[in-house]
Formats: structure tokens, C-alpha cells, sequence
């Protein structure tokens, strides 16, 4: 069966398109309607007011599954890709256990074989992600992973930080870090600064992550190979990352989503769904993190997916896990960044700027989403496990509406 999008204005990161007709069947995919003849049984969508661009990647993503899938399963999951707009989702290695042998790997490739979204595996680098004995990494990469690190943990070692990226150019393997020295941010709870001063709370200092960015940096020069940085917060990061860029090593980066939208004076409510990691920081901060998607130091945008079961968040703050939901809300961030950043800028962010991280080729994927679509965040319209986010419960703007990846087609949020 054919479908005709009619008047659909497609944003790339040149500009947005004028509105145009576009056709879709399962044989020869996605493409501009010109003068080809229409079959009969064509479906027409009217698209007026409608965005569209390629399909959305995600470059940092928790699944539960195997072993903690109360906070979340990967069925769960994999409805919250596509609702979310993603066709593409890098997972990270953090179940129990950690994703670190060859059967793990098959183990997840067979479960999400038939997903809309395609699954991308982070390897576990040290096994069980304890950061000290490495994991098989040949066999993993064998099996298909090419994405290594030990996920929500920093490789805090340097000795096995500088042989990961060496034994890595042996297969065009890259490591992905989040980067920072967990004894300086030990019992942090929030940003170090003047609300974590008011509020009584143990700060986190950005020097936490600018030390180990700036040694990863530095045992980069020494080995070669391809680092990227996740979900990096503060000032002199970017700064670090864009004369990096510019000495020309290969080093990337990404910024959470909500790590734009929010800031620590948020926590002055002690809701225990802003506690997240790396902690939300000051207006300078996010100043700087937007000059770094602007400037091209950050390549990405990511969802930084956090779901949690009831008794991690609903307890006193100090004992509360790190991290929030974020695939259903991020178009509706993406909306409440649009004025500072522009839609071009945006879905580069989420498009070709991931995808370069990965090294993949771009793909005929489509999303299509209506940006001024008002909808409830609820018990009812959630797919995750968990509901631990900020936004749960209200209204927000902006929803997914279709979906096209892989020569297939779905309906969003119908």
C-alpha cells in the first residue's frame, strides 16, 4: 500500500524545505512525489502544520533487561524509541549483568530483532563495569559491537582507559566515556555552588569532570584511536573538547537534553526526578553548552534515558538514584529549545551529528511530529516502566506522530 504525504515541510540542517508531497510503499521507500502515477488504493495524510526530518538517534540509552527489567524492559523500551521519534538507540552495557560476553550480545540482538528502532549494543570495557579486568573484547566485536564503555560508570582507570583505545584501532572500535573522577564527586547530590550552599546538600564540582576529561584527553594524544565524550555539563569541558577538535584528534561529545532545559536552582523543590547525573548546573553553564552544539564541539543531542522503579525516587534525596525518563519528553524539550537553537540545529544534533559519532551512513528514515500537538504525560500515555520525571502528569507540547525506517511504516500516538 502506497501513502502520499501531502504538504509536508521537511527540516534538514541546511533550513526547512517548502511544504512538498512525498510517497511511501515498502518496496522502493520514502521519496519526493513527482508526476509518477498514483495508485488507486494510495492512503492520503494531510501533513499541514506538520515537521518532518530523517529518523532521530540516540546516542545514550538505559534498558533493564536482563535483570533489572523492573525500571525497564526492552518491549518497553522499544515502544518508547518509536513514540519518541528514535530509529536508532546506542544501549548502554549497565544490566545485570552488564553486557559483556558474545551471548549477552545475542541475547539482545535476538530480542530486539524485529524492533522498529534499530538497536545499537555499547559493550561492556571491564567486566561487570567494575573499571579493572578487561571484558573479551574480540569476541564482542566479532559479534558485531564496535561501541565500547563501561556506561553510566567513568573508566576512571588510566591504564585501562589508554590499552582500551590502543586494542580498539585494531577494528575501528571507539570508546565512549562518561568522564569524571568519582572521588571528587563522592556523596554529590547536586551542582556544587550557591543553591547546593542553600539548600544544605553536597555539592558536585565541575572540576569532577574537567580533571578526567582533560587526562582522557591527554592519554588520547599519547594512544590515537576515537574517544567520545557523554553527557558532558560544564564550561571548561567544551573548552577542553574544542581545542581537542582543533589539534585534530578524534574526539566527540554529547549533552543530555535536560541538561538545557534545567538548571540546579530547579532543585529547590528537593524533587528527587531533577536528581540526574551529571547534576543540572549553573545558567553560565548552559550558556556554554549551547555554544558548544552552536560552534560544533558538542555533536549530539541525547535522550540520557533514566527510568527508575517507585522506591528509588520516592525517598529522602540524599539516598535517591540518579536520572530521569527521557524518550516520550524529548520532543517536547527539543520545542522548549527551539527559539535558542533554531530547528536546523537541532536535528542535525539528533540526525547526521550521532551519526557521525557512529560512523554510520545516513538512512531513508522519516519522522514526522506535530510541534504544537498538546497532550498529557500520564499513567496512561507513558510506555516506560517507570515514571520518574519531572514533567509526569502535566502538559506538554508537542507529539510524534509517524514513523518511517527501514522500509517500514507505523502510526505514533494514535
Amino acid at each position: 500500500m502506497a501513502i502520499i504525504f501531502q504538504s509536508l515541510a521537511i527540516i534538514d540542517p541546511s533550513g526547512i524545505k517548502d511544504p512538498s508531497d512525498f510517497i511511501f510503499d515498502e518496496q522502493n521507500g520514502l521519496r519526493e512525489l513527482k508526476g509518477e502515477n498514483i495508485p488507486a488504493d494510495a492512503v492520503n495524510i494531510d501533513c499541514k502544520g506538520l515537521y518532518a526530518s530523517q529518523g532521530w538517534v540516540d546516542l545514550n540509552c538505559f534498558n533493564g533487561e536482563p535483570g533489572l527489567e523492573y525500571k525497564e524492559d526492552l518491549e518497553s523500551l522499544g515502544e518508547g524509541l518509536s513514540k519518541g521519534g528514535f530509529v536508532k538507540a546506542v544501549l548502554l552495557p549497565n544490566t545485570d549483568p552488564a553486557i559483556q560476553t558474545k551471548s549477552d550480545v545475542e541475547f539482545l540482538k535476538t530480542r530486539t530483532k524485529d524492533f522498529f528502532s534499530k538497536i545499537i549494543i555499547q559493550g561492556a570495557l571491564t567486566k561487570d563495569t567494575k573499571g579493572e579486568d578487561f571484558t573479551e573484547i574480540l569476541d564482542l566485536a566479532n559479534s558485531g559491537v564496535k561501541v565500547f564503555g563501561d556506561g553510566l560508570k567513568p573508566l576512571a582507570n588510566s591504564d585501562r582507559l589508554m590499552k582500551a583505545l590502543q586494542y580498539l584501532q585494531k577494528f575501528d572500535g571507539i570508546v565512549f566515556d562518561h568522564s569524571y573522577d568519582p572521588l571528587l564527586a563522592i556523596f554529590g547530590q547536586m551542582h556544587e555552588g550557591e543553591a547546593s550552599t542553600r539548600l544544605g546538600m553536597k555539592g558536585i564540582p565541575p572540576l569532577a569532570e574537567e580533571v578526567a576529561i582533560q587526562k582522557n584527553i591527554e592519554i588520547l594524544k599519547y594512544t590515537g584511536g576515537r574517544l567520545h565524550f557523554q553527557t558532558v555539563s560544564t564550561i571548561k569541558s567544551v573548552e577542553l573538547i574544542r581545542e581537542a577538535k582543533k589539534e585534530g584528534l578524534a574526539v566527540t561529545a554529547d549533552v543530555s537534553l535536560y541538561q538545557l532545559l534545567f538548571s540546579d536552582e530547579d532543585l529547590a523543590t528537593f524533587d528527587t526526578n531533577m536528581k540526574v547525573k551529571p547534576p543540572f548546573r549553573g545558567e553560565s553553564e548552559r550558556e556554554a553548552l549551547l555554544g558548544g552544539l552552536k560552534d560544533g564541539t558538542i555533536d549530539a543531542i541525547v535522550s540520557n534515558h533514566r527510568p527508575h522503579d517507585f522506591d528509588a525516587k520516592h525517598i529522602e534525596f540524599d539516598f535517591a538514584g540518579h536520572g530521569m525518563l527521557g524518550l516520550q519528553t524529548f520532543l517536547p524539550g527539543l520545542i522548549q529549545l527551539e527559539k535558542e537553537l533554531g530547528w536546523p540545529l537541532l536535528i542535525e544534533k539528533v540526525t547526521s551529528g550521532p551519526n557521525k559519532v557512529l560512523g554510520e551512513s545516513e538512512d531513508n528514515s522519516l519522522v514526522i511530529f506535530d510541534p504544537k500537538k498538546k497532550w498529557e504525560f500520564n499513567s496512561k500515555t507513558n510506555t516506560s516502566k517507570s515514571n520518574n520525571s519531572p514533567w509526569f502528569g502535566k502538559e506538554l507540547t508537542g507529539q510524534v506522530k509517524y514513523l518511517i525506517n527501514r522500509n517500514k511504516y507505523i502510526k505514533i500516538n494514535e
